[in-house]
């Protein structure tokens, strides 16, 4: 059995809960990651051999492996028997270095890799819906499942789904303070597996234009806003929330990157998920953003 928690501190499975695959775990005759926990199905008695090869390439790396049957957890009383990857080989500094022992795909099956049914899809849920509540820290970080957090949270809006492959929305606008940008002709992709805010060249590039951040972080609080609207909604982010200290370092965490014809997405990855927790619903395919009370 694959055990996991949505708390990532209280489990010794570290998951990278993710919407654009059906999961991949990492062998334990395979690659070594960091001393987390690897898959060993000579221990497993639920484990059933599939024996399908498979080959991921990601941004940041790749994997490689065969695909076994078993029954995977999260939490208590959450489970699915799941078609996954067991992960031989990897390739790519994130891979090697990162503190996770596998990947949990959480989008739509149409985009699975080989076909393979979620998790979400495969499990017993009545309720198949999540939430993302990302911090600075892994310990304050936290997953709801099924469902969302109520107590500290309230919701600012729902929107449909119109693209049934990633969390994908419809996004109207990008604006850095008063300058708007059309961005009709793309989607929001609402993706926890993502770091940044990752868009195409033609609007990352106007949307950034003249902003400077200085290493020292000495003039992040005098940063322009940045506004993503989608639908009639605008979501925006202060320089606090765009811009990422690392190692005493301010960074702007927002890239443009060339994506191939016919990919026709702006990602708003983790950067925007700590300022807006999301909602996934696949009951009604929509996803909410909520804010913290503690805002009001």
């Amino acid at each position: 059995m694959l055990k996991s928690e949505p708390h990532h501190k209280n489990s010794p499975w570290s998951q990278i809960l993710d919407p654009p695959i059906s999961g991949c775990i990492p062998r334990a005759a395979g690659p070594s990651h960091s001393g987390l926990p690897l898959y060993d199905n000579k221990k497993s008695s639920t484990y059933k051999a599939d024996g399908e090869k498979f080959d991921i390439t990601y941004g940041s790396g790749s994997v490689k492996g065969s695909v076994s049957k078993d029954v995977a957890a999260i939490g208590e009383g959450i489970t699915a028997e799941i078609g996954f990857g067991e992960v031989t080989s990897v390739s790519g500094i994130s891979f090697l270095a990162s503190q996770m022992s596998g990947i949990l795909g959480l989008a739509y099956s149409s985009i699975s890799v080989d076909k393979l049914p979620t998790f979400m899809e495969s499990s017993g849920l009545t309720d198949k819906s999540f939430a993302f509540y990302l911090h600075d820290t892994s310990e304050e970080s936290y997953m709801t499942i099924p469902g969302m957090d109520t107590e500290n949270y309230d919701t600012v809006q729902a929107h449909k789904v119109v693209e049934e492959k990633y969390w994908a929305l419809k996004l109207a606008t990008v604006a850095q303070g008063s300058k708007k940008i059309d961005a009709s002709k793309y989607k929001a992709v609402i993706d926890s597996g993502t770091s940044l805010l990752v868009g195409p060249q033609d609007l990352v590039g106007p949307l950034i234009e003249g902003l400077s951040v200085k290493a020292d972080c000495s003039n992040v609080s005098s940063l322009p806003d940045l506004t993503f609207t989608i639908d009639e909604t605008d979501y925006t982010l202060t320089g606090t929330d765009y811009v990422l200290n690392v190692q005493n370092e301010c960074l702007l965490g927002i890239q443009a990157m060339a994506f191939p014809a016919g990919f026709d997405y702006f990602i708003l990855g983790d950067v925007f998920m700590r300022k807006y927790p999301s909602y996934f619903n696949l009951n009604d395919n929509t996803v909410s953003f909520q804010v913290a009370k503690s805002l009001y």
